[in-house]
């Protein structure tokens, strides 16, 4: 539960959420009316003078947006399904939204350069993002890139994340088993998001927080205002008054601001132990630094405010995203309860366990030779992301008229979104079953994962921006799943629930995800114990 005033900050965003829920007073309904004419009335007038473009059809406008925020992904769907590109009118920005992989192709890779975060989305970004690799562009980029890049891909922090994923793995594993002795459900989702938690700040840090048991009162409080921070931030992308609010400091942006001071006090206070205990500990050389910030912190980057912004940046990369795949893995194998056990059997052909093996040895045996054959499991984490993307909606500021491989143009200062959650469900890219979860289509006559196109598949992104921590994220992925799956048979508690997301930057399950577990093998539950 979030406490003091991250309790009144949930009941302000209920709140807010039941206002957009709640049918508009007649009043209300009139001026939105007044109001959406004067938009359409001025989009015509700053188009009418071009005769010669073509632009895509206006299906929407930010009002029906915002009324529809708490499904805002299903009604994005709804609309692209009539319209593979679509246009929404808003008081100051116009958006385009597109499932077409032609023209997300366009956007991210052949007319890269014209289509950045431009100062809009800046703006929106920055208090939580600061001047991080995803708020900015042109040479900070660039920069950011190339550390980050440099840092994720060395050998020292594979080995290093590999052996915290299945450690972690393996406490998570223990927790569940004090659930399941008791026949209790846990919301597996809250527990995923601490272990992700865990994960990244040990990797980024060397430091241990344990938010999993909770003997660290501070970083479940980060936790818990970083999700507030999460959603509201994703809010002033339809709320167009957020800047007024910002500078009275009332509603969702006084509550911004409060759970970003949290955050800021928990990321800085890591930030000043590490680098004391990198100062204390001399030039050793046999001392191996394996986590991220101690060897920027050799290499001389020591700005605070530089390493603030990196570390949120990739917290933001590592934390909600990883939860929220896990989540709606686990939610879709306790529907299709024989994938379950299809995984289950891969998983001891490929590690060779025997039914009375120990989660620990369960674990030991995650090598990378094996995790290589779980190519159905490798299919159905994948058939989860395209179903429920972590970031379902992505968008960028055209910085130059511009026309689309469609034939249709976009006006300088427009914000073009690619929107994967409605691309994973477009029956033109993946057939009539396109709503279906079914790993079997990732997988080709001889059992083995099949990549698509980026441009098609677009969770990860594409282009010269694709998710860096790409590799990253399925190793833990694989390696969390892998030895849950492995040690338990996972039930919903309530078997007839159908789980909906909570409209944020990442895709939550509104609610969380409580399962019931239950040992696959009698060892292993007597192991754990």
């Amino acid at each position: 539960m979030i406490q003091g005033f991250f309790s009144s900050s949930s009941l302000a965003m209920s709140s807010v959420m039941d206002f957009l829920s709640t049918p508009l007073p007649p009043i209300a309904i009139s001026l939105s009316v007044i109001l959406a004419i004067l938009v359409i009335i001025s989009h015509a007038r700053r188009l009418g003078t071009e005769d010669k473009k073509r632009y895509h059809p206006v299906v929407t406008t930010f009002l029906n947006v915002l009324i529809n925020f708490s499904r805002l992904h299903d009604y994005m769907t709804e609309l692209a399904c009539k319209h593979k590109t679509y246009r929404v009118l808003n008081l100051f920005t116009n958006f385009v939204f597109t499932t077409d992989p032609a023209n997300v192709e366009y956007i991210l890779k052949t007319n890269f350069a014209n289509y950045g975060r431009g100062l809009d989305l800046y703006n929106i970004l920055s208090d939580g993002l600061g001047s991080g690799i995803f708020a900015v562009d042109g040479e900070k980029w660039v920069h950011l890139r190339k550390v980050a890049s440099s840092e994720l891909s060395t050998k020292a922090v594979r080995d290093f994340s590999g052996a915290v994923f299945k450690s972690n793995g393996v406490k998570l594993a223990r927790i569940i088993s004090e659930a399941a002795t008791s026949d209790q459900a846990i919301d597996i989702q809250n527990l995923f998001m601490k272990a992700a938690l865990d994960s990244i700040v040990k990797v980024l840090l060397g430091i241990e927080v344990d938010t999993m048991y909770g003997t660290n009162e501070e970083a479940t409080r980060f936790s818990n205002a970083f999700d507030v921070l999460n959603e509201l931030t994703l809010y002033r992308c339809v709320d167009f008054s957020w800047k007024i609010k910002k500078l009275l400091d009332i509603g969702s942006e006084a509550m911004l601001r409060k759970n970003l001071k949290v955050v800021d006090e928990f990321v800085y206070n890591l930030i000043k132990s590490k680098t004391e205990t990198v100062a204390n500990s001399g030039d050793d050389p046999h001392l191996k630094r394996r986590d991220i910030v101690s060897r920027l912190l050799e290499s001389r980057e020591t700005d605070p405010k530089y390493l603030r912004d990196m570390i949120f940046s990739l917290v933001v990369a590592g934390k909600d995203t990883t939860a929220s795949t896990l989540s709606w893995f686990i939610y879709m194998i306790c529907k299709h309860p024989h994938i379950q056990e299809k995984i289950a059997q891969e998983l001891r052909e490929a590690t060779n366990v025997k039914d009375n093996s120990s989660i620990d040895e369960l674990a030991d045996n995650l090598t990378e030779e094996a995790l290589d054959k779980m190519q159905y499991l490798v299919a159905a984490l994948t058939e989860t992301t395209r179903l429920y993307p972590a970031v379902p909606l992505n968008a960028k500021i055209c910085s130059c008229d511009d026309t689309w491989p469609d034939g249709f143009s976009v006006k300088k200062g427009d914000m073009v979104g690619y929107h994967a959650y409605g691309m994973g469900r477009m029956k033109f890219l993946w057939g009539d079953d396109a709503e279906e979860f079914r790993p079997e289509r990732w997988l080709d006559e001889n059992g083995l994962f099949q990549q698509e196109s980026p441009f098609k598949f677009i969770a990860f992104s594409a282009g010269p921006r694709i998710c860096l921590g790409k590799d990253f994220a399925h190793r833990e992925t694989m390696m969390f799943s892998a030895v849950l799956v492995g040690s338990y048979i996972f039930k919903l508690r309530d078997e007839n629930k159908v789980a909906n997301y909570k409209t944020k930057i990442t895709h939550h399950i509104e609610g969380g995800l409580y399962v019931q577990a239950s040992p696959r093998f009698a060892h292993a539950m007597q192991d754990l114990n």
